[in-house]
């Protein structure tokens, strides 16, 4: 039987599977046929969605940034509020990106598109929808980050070389964000369940140390929010845009590791589980 089914993923696919039933290596399909889609309907709303923390860089970074004047960045040295929560916003951008099409992109393609059970009826696996549907979240979380360092670039945020090293951090931000989102989406079923997500996102965005640092709440929620993920990417990209690396940029990296090893573990195994019965 397996050397039958071996043939047949061959004759279906031009190449062997890899991983059996999970994985055809095959994903570029569900990625063209998601640029595809984007390009005829989807545009405006990435557009869009590019703008948002920009314009809150520029009304708190420069507008409440002249009533701030300098704070204390990493490192122990001052630099201007709009160089503060920059690196923040940054993080922000690539987690909207990511969480967007990982989440509600994904919800209506499962739940009401019914794409993936035509996908999963073909050759395709599990596995090649899951890197597929994560790909295309990165690719909108890279072109967010590409765009907002340049934003940053122009306003004279960007202070030092290693300044450049923010976009590749937020394609890891954007993919662990990506991984976990489409994983958790997995088990949505109802549009009253999909506005939890909404529910988490707006907190975190508020309290991640994004517009004022941890040290300013007591203790044990310091801890609380140290746990949260958007406080992870906000840390590492604030060490990463001033050049300041310690062993807790390395917790950050290995924070995001962990979340896109366990996101697209559950996800290739919720959608083996719902379409593959």
């Amino acid at each position: 039987m397996t050397n039958s089914l071996s043939v047949e993923d061959y004759r279906l696919t031009g190449r062997p599977r890899t991983l059996g039933a999970l994985y055809s290596r095959n994903a570029r399909a569900v990625i063209a046929r998601g640029l595809r889609a984007t390009k005829s309907s989807n545009w405006m709303v990435m557009v869009s969605g590019f703008f948002e923390p920009v314009l809150y860089l520029l009304s708190m970074g420069v507008g409440l940034g002249a009533l701030v004047g300098t704070v204390t960045g990493p490192g122990g040295s001052e630099i201007s509020y709009a160089a503060y929560i920059a690196p923040a916003l940054l993080a922000v951008s690539a987690m909207n990106g990511a969480v967007y099409d990982s989440t509600w992109n994904v919800f209506f393609k499962m739940n009401f598109a019914k794409l993936y059970q035509g996908m999963l009826s073909t050759s395709l696996g599990p596995l090649d929808v899951a890197i597929g549907e994560i790909f295309l979240a990165l690719l909108r979380g890279a072109l967010y980050a590409t765009g907002f360092t340049a934003v940053m670039g122009v306003m004279g945020l960007i202070t030092t070389p290693w300044a450049l090293l923010m976009i590749p951090a937020s394609v890891l931000i954007a993919f662990g964000f990506a991984a976990f989102g489409m994983a958790i989406t997995s088990f949505m079923k109802t549009f009253q369940q999909m506005e939890w997500v909404n529910f988490v996102m707006l907190p975190m965005f508020l309290f991640s140390a994004t517009f004022y640092p941890l040290s300013v709440y007591p203790q044990p929620i310091q801890w609380f929010i140290q746990a949260l993920p958007l406080w992870h990417g906000v840390e590492l990209l604030r060490q990463i845009s001033a050049g300041v690396f310690t062993a807790a940029t390395g917790v950050h990296v290995l924070y995001y590791a962990a979340m896109i090893g366990i996101g697209v573990v559950l996800t290739t195994g919720r959608l083996r589980a719902l379409f593959l019965k």
